[in-house]
């Protein structure tokens, strides 16, 4: 199975799923879901939850009708809605020995590199930490401009972030059909999708619900991001108790698989930037450094042009200026003046703050 394979897995659970149609909360679910985190966590997964059900929870603490609720009221009731979900989250997981930490993002987090970077590094220094990142879109800053709308897309960016292999998707539907199911009962469950284009040729299908924001069209959007990220996806149905198991034991479910590589997708990333934001002149130790596949240092940076901040594409020049390779900033161009020609012991004397030792990753380097 697919699942064994992944190392970072990302699992989105829809509102349905925690809050039934008569307004309960699926506490039995919920405990069932965290034991399935458990043995992932136990086989030493990574594991991010992208959940919705802030503002259904809040309607149930307040005892309003969700459909009747402008934006602005709509932000109030997330914020209430957010404590009794996290509160929901701790008192299960705590149960099952599983750290959560919480994290709101909005579209603008994601979107803009400098942020998105930013966010990476909290991601993976709460992977070390041992903990489970629970996501959810930031509903009481998020205006309708800048909302996902539905967290489908908000979880393939968060797995476009994390580098993750797998997108879980639990919705309340097996996975995707040639038809709508609710309304055909010839329709077929599609277990895998190789081809997106081609695949999805005959299909339209949108699946309402009151409490979820995302049809199936939410679903396809989400499945595109994660293709050309390197990530893999799954849609299933979640509304059965222990869902995660239920995949891995009946992998009754829709398949995406990606056939890119998760390093070709960053790489085709790094080299499609249009206007690098400046340069860095490198000596021919660190040329021949890069070449057999090592991250640059500050040692081997001659010079620098331009004004760039963290996470900017820069230009990588040898001693001739010609071009040798392109990737993304771990510093400022501020903060590479500081350091560079000295060994990397010495960045944080120099800097006065704990900081990477690559100025350069490799993994955010193309050579040319």
């Amino acid at each position: 199975m697919y699942l064994k394979n992944s190392k970072i897995i990302v699992i989105k659970i829809g509102s349905s799923l925690l809050v039934d149609n008569n307004k309960k909360i699926r506490k039995k679910w919920l405990s069932s879901f965290a034991k399935d985190i458990q043995k992932l966590k136990d086989k030493n997964q990574k594991i991010v939850i992208v959940s919705s059900g802030a503002i259904a929870l809040g309607c149930k603490k307040m005892n309003f009708n969700k459909k009747s609720i402008k934006l602005d009221k709509s932000q109030a009731i997330a914020s209430i809605g957010q404590i009794e979900l996290m509160n929901l989250f701790s008192e299960t997981f705590t149960k099952y020995k599983l750290n959560i930490s919480q994290i709101l993002l909005t579209l603008e987090d994601t979107e803009e590199r400098r942020r998105s970077l930013n966010a990476k590094r909290t991601f993976e220094n709460l992977f070390d930490l041992g903990f489970v990142p629970i996501v959810n879109e930031n509903d009481t800053i998020a205006t309708s401009e800048i909302k996902y709308g539905d967290n489908d897309r908000l979880a393939s960016r968060v797995a476009q972030i994390t580098n993750a292999d797998t997108l879980i998707l639990l919705s309340d539907v097996d996975g995707l059909y040639t038809k709508n199911p609710k309304i055909f009962k010839d329709a077929k469950l599609i277990k895998k999708v190789d081809d997106l284009k081609k695949d999805l040729k005959e299909i339209n299908i949108k699946g309402i619900n009151e409490y979820g924001s995302g049809g199936m069209q939410t679903k396809i959007e989400a499945a595109k991001i994660c293709l050309l990220a390197g990530c893999s996806m799954i849609i299933a149905n979640g509304l059965y108790t222990n869902p995660i198991s239920r995949i891995i034991d009946k992998n009754y479910c829709t398949w995406f698989s990606s056939k890119v590589s998760k390093l070709d997708a960053r790489k085709k990333w790094i080299i499609s930037s249009v206007a690098p934001k400046g340069a860095i002149i490198i000596d021919d130790g660190a040329k021949k450094a890069l070449r057999s596949g090592k991250s640059l240092l500050a040692a081997g940076i001659k010079k620098i042009t331009g004004k760039f901040n963290k996470g900017d594409h820069i230009k990588i020049l040898d001693k001739k200026n010609t071009e040798c390779a392109r990737g993304l900033s771990s510093f400022t161009s501020e903060e590479i003046i500081k350091i560079m020609g000295h060994h990397s012991n010495e960045i944080e004397k120099l800097l006065g703050y704990v900081t990477k030792s690559e100025v350069i990753h490799k993994d955010d380097m193309v050579e040319l």
